[in-house]
């Protein structure tokens, strides 16, 4: 299943829980995924994704990654190096990975 941002969208909608913050993180992490192959991971910073997401505080960041992670919408993989991206992950509807 390649999980597209329509795709996303119609789920969103229906959950109360994710706030406009959590919708532009989302938006970012779609706008620099570079690979539309099923499964394959996003690389991007945090820096990036803040800054195209509009997020100013790098506590909010972390709560609304917190989130979608718990929610079921991403897998993430940080990267502890400071000049290697962090991994994003996908999740369709049942939250797999998006080839699974």
């Amino acid at each position: 299943m390649n999980y597209l941002p329509a795709t996303f969208m119609k789920r969103a909608a229906d959950d109360y829980r994710l706030l406009p913050s959590h919708l532009s993180l989302v938006m970012a992490i779609f706008y620099f995924r570079t690979d539309d192959t099923p499964g394959a991971a996003i690389r991007v910073s945090r820096s990036r994704l803040m800054r195209f997401s509009r997020i100013k505080s790098i506590a909010t960041y972390h709560k609304c990654l917190k989130d979608l992670i718990d929610y079921g919408y991403i897998s993430y993989e940080p990267s502890y190096h400071p000049t290697n991206a962090s991994s994003i992950w996908l999740l369709n509807e049942e939250g797999q990975n998006e080839d699974d």
